[in-house]
């Protein structure tokens, strides 16, 4: 699906960065990488020197975790990620100590949201069936 407005043809979505403080790769890693199974990417040198870090979602989105001070764990915005068995990320999350909180006001749609080491919000949602 493709999107046009005065010519401009938005073809699709890249990536989603979200913040993270200085420091906090190791425990970025450790969540998107140990708990939910997201591939680590290499950052292009000039940016790795930024700090933060980045992930592979799927096989053509990305997860960016970019340094920003002061930085703020973002409460209400956030990153929804696809599973194929939201109970299964659920028990991840809780065995890894997160809290996991079921949302049900979108009827049909099994999803909850939890936070990473950041304080950010992340949400999980099962893939619906075609």
């Amino acid at each position: 699906m493709t999107s046009r407005s005065n010519g401009v043809e938005v073809t699709g979505l890249h990536h989603v960065q979200i913040a993270c403080p200085a420091g906090a790769e190791d425990d970025l890693r450790g969540f998107y990488t140990g708990v939910l199974g997201l591939p680590e990417i290499p950052k292009p040198p000039a940016l790795a020197a930024r700090g933060g870090c980045w992930f592979a979602v799927g096989i053509h989105h990305e997860l960016h975790c970019g340094v920003e001070e002061p930085f703020v764990p973002a409460r209400k915005a956030h990153p929804c990620l696809l599973v194929a068995d939201v109970d299964a990320a659920a028990d991840a999350v809780a065995a890894a100590g997160g809290e996991v909180r079921w949302d049900e006001a979108i009827p049909g749609m099994r999803r909850f949201h939890t936070d990473d080491p950041c304080g950010n919000r992340v949400e999980l949602q099962q893939v619906r069936a075609s």
